[in-house]
Formats: C-alpha cells, sequence, structure tokens
C-alpha cells in the first residue's frame, strides 16, 4: 500500500531539512526511491553493462550527442573515468566517437542502432515491471502517483 507524505514546506531554509514532518517525507523518499532503484536495475536487458553505462547511454538518447567533458559533467564523474566508459561502450559497439564540429581536438559522441535498440527494449522491460507492480495500487494511489510523477522527475533534473 502506498504510504502518504506531507507536503514539502516551501519555506525550508536552503540545506536544511525544515520541520519534523518534512525531514521524515524527507527520509521516506529516500529510502523508497532507492529500494525501487534497486529493484528496476535488476530488471536489465543486458547485464554485462554497469549502471554508470546505461545511465551514459540514457543521456545520449536524452540529448543525442555529446563530448566525453559534457558526459562527466553531466553524469558527475571525472573525465578520465568518462573517458574510459566510452572507450568501454565504444568497444562494446553501442557508441561512436566522430570529430567534433567547431574544435578538431574534441570528439562527439553519438549511440549506434544497437544501443537504440537495446535502450528501449530495457525501457520496454522495466515499465512493464513497473505497470505490474503498479496494478495493485487503488484510484486514489493511481491519482497520487501521477501528481508525483512530474516532481521526481524535477527532482531528479536539479
Amino acid at each position: 500500500m502506498l504510504k502518504t507524505m506531507p507536503e514539502l514546506s516551501h519555506s525550508q531554509p536552503e540545506g536544511g531539512e525544515g520541520s519534523p514532518e518534512d525531514a521524515a517525507a524527507v527520509n521516506a523518499l529516500r529510502s523508497a526511491v532507492m529500494r525501487l532503484s534497486r529493484r528496476l536495475k535488476h530488471q536489465r536487458v543486458d547485464e554485462s553493462l554497469t549502471p554508470t553505462e546505461m545511465s551514459v547511454l540514457g543521456m545520449l538518447a536524452r540529448c543525442g550527442h555529446a563530448t566525453p567533458g559534457e558526459l562527466a559533467r553531466k553524469e558527475h564523474v571525472q573525465p578520465p573515468s568518462m573517458t574510459r566508459i566510452v572507450a568501454m561502450l565504444e568497444a562494446k559497439g553501442l557508441v561512436r566517437l566522430e570529430p567534433h564540429p567547431d574544435d578538431r581536438r574534441q570528439k562527439v559522441v553519438t549511440q549506434t542502432e544497437e544501443a537504440e535498440a537495446m535502450l528501449e527494449e530495457s525501457r520496454r522491460r522495466r515499465n512493464a515491471w513497473l505497470a505490474e507492480l503498479a496494478s495493485g495500487l487503488d484510484e486514489d494511489e493511481w491519482a497520487k502517483l501521477r501528481a508525483a510523477a512530474p516532481v521526481l522527475e524535477k527532482l531528479a533534473q536539479l
């Protein structure tokens, strides 16, 4: 059963948790998101890819292409780590490196059709798993879930 959480205060001091109710809501949200994330990770199509590699492919699917430096910033990893990740993805045939159109010292990373197909299958499998899980919700819980989805998306983008 989906537990309802108190609304977060809009007047929290920056970096603070606000009221005890807000702190409890943040704690419950953190815990639920972490458990759900772990369970979703088990629904992967290709077990040979790390979660970070899958995340990079997802980022490329959303933005189209990026330099390794841009990917490192977006994924919050060091540039040398992203260089290794991109090299592994390229060796697996999931990305290709092309010359940067404006700066020949840089490369642009784009995903291949194989990566697109794998991501689509992964999304399909994870969506089916979530739909099955959510099928036990009642209409009121579905309404709350629909209302919470844009808020969770916003938090994910911050």
